[in-house]
């Protein structure tokens, strides 16, 4: 069975989740990034795995932390964007969310148990000072991106399809050039749930239009 056919069908109404094909996204859910939030789920799908994040439990009960450590554990991969750590507002903070589940992804990898092995990949803008902030990372190299939609999916895309259980799928011009649609049909979502959409119709929204397209078998 094909990695695309493994993604049990999606946006036609069901989704299991994989761990060897679920990719934890780790990035800024702010309006600012909301574009490049959803170029990372859609080129994610299209590359023929399943994006995961802390937002999908969509449980209030479930303390934050416990959210993001079991969605990042259920995956064999995860992608992390560092954009947004630098000082913000009048008051000059900076948001260190994105380091931190950053660390627990890299604790994760170092665990030496195959079973839960795990592999990330990290995004930071061009010119990002974060060797001065998280200085530990010096000996890794990032793959840097210019914050244009262009670079954010070519990135994430050429990474996941060198991963074991990618598969030549469509080009970055060929999920960018349709990108366009999956966004609106996030905003009609959007519309629709007052701003609540669950995480499954997000997913099974990238699924169809990938599907219409012919960038998902």
């Amino acid at each position: 069975m094909s990695s695309f056919a493994e993604l049990h069908h999606l946006g036609s109404g069901s989704l299991e989740w994989h761990r060897d094909r679920s990719v934890f996204i780790n990035c800024p859910f702010d309006k600012d990034f909301k574009l490049s939030f959803d170029a990372l789920v859609f080129s994610t799908i299209c590359c023929g795995f399943i994006p995961r994040c802390a937002i999908e439990s969509g449980s209030a009960a479930l303390p934050r932390m416990d959210r993001i450590v079991n969605a990042l554990c259920a995956s064999k991969y995860s992608v992390h964007d560092l954009s947004r750590c630098r000082g913000e507002g009048d008051s000059n903070f900076a948001r260190f969310n994105m380091p931190l589940e950053l660390g627990i992804a890299m604790a994760q990898s170092f665990s030496g148990d195959k079973q839960s092995k795990h592999d990330w990949l990290l995004l930071v803008p061009r010119g990002h000072a974060y060797k001065k902030f998280v200085s530990d990372l010096a000996g890794y190299d990032p793959t840097e991106h210019d914050g244009t939609l262009g670079t954010v999916v070519s990135s994430v895309m050429s990474w996941l399809t060198t991963r074991p259980e990618g598969v030549k799928g469509p080009t970055p011009e060929d999920v960018l050039a349709v990108l366009p649609v999956y966004q609106l049909a996030r905003e009609k979502l959007n519309k629709a749930w007052h701003g609540y959409e669950p995480w499954r119709d997000i997913l099974f929204e990238a699924g169809r239009i990938g599907r219409e397209k012919g960038l998902i078998p």
